[in-house]
């Protein structure tokens, strides 16, 4: 196998990852839930993990606000963020390794951890 190399290697990943993530039936519903548009969220994933993997800066977003809204409308559990990212680990175990793909897990689990964190934060404001 190979390690991420390359942008088409990210576009691989991302839409390999988001048709197992959409067929989930735990995380599946979560995405109907937020009326999910698959086709302008894949280009944006791709230039977001572009941007960490390849510290080339195509991204522009804030990631942890755009969850904390979808929040507000679709709770998002632990169980969530762990299927999440039991997939993403699967899907690049499966398709690639070396140096990027290891970067690719430590960096998801890393923001997952915080944006679970903040929004149980949010989650506990709220309920105040």
């Amino acid at each position: 196998m190979k390690d991420i190399a390359h942008r088409e290697d990210i576009q691989f990943l991302v839409n390999t990852f988001y048709k197992t993530a959409l067929a989930d039936s735990l995380i599946g519903p979560v995405f109907t839930a937020a009326k999910f548009d698959l086709e302008s969220h894949i280009p944006t994933m791709v230039s977001f993990w572009e941007t960490i993997l390849f510290d080339v800066i195509t991204y522009q977003g804030n990631p942890m606000l755009k969850h904390l809204d979808l929040n507000r409308s679709v709770p998002l559990l632990p169980a969530h963020f762990e299927r999440w990212m039991e997939i993403w680990k699967t899907t690049i175990n499966n398709n690639f390794e070396g140096p990027l793909a290891e970067k690719a897990i430590i960096r998801a689990t890393s923001i997952g951890q915080l944006m679970e964190y903040k929004i149980k934060q949010a989650d506990q404001k709220t309920s105040l």
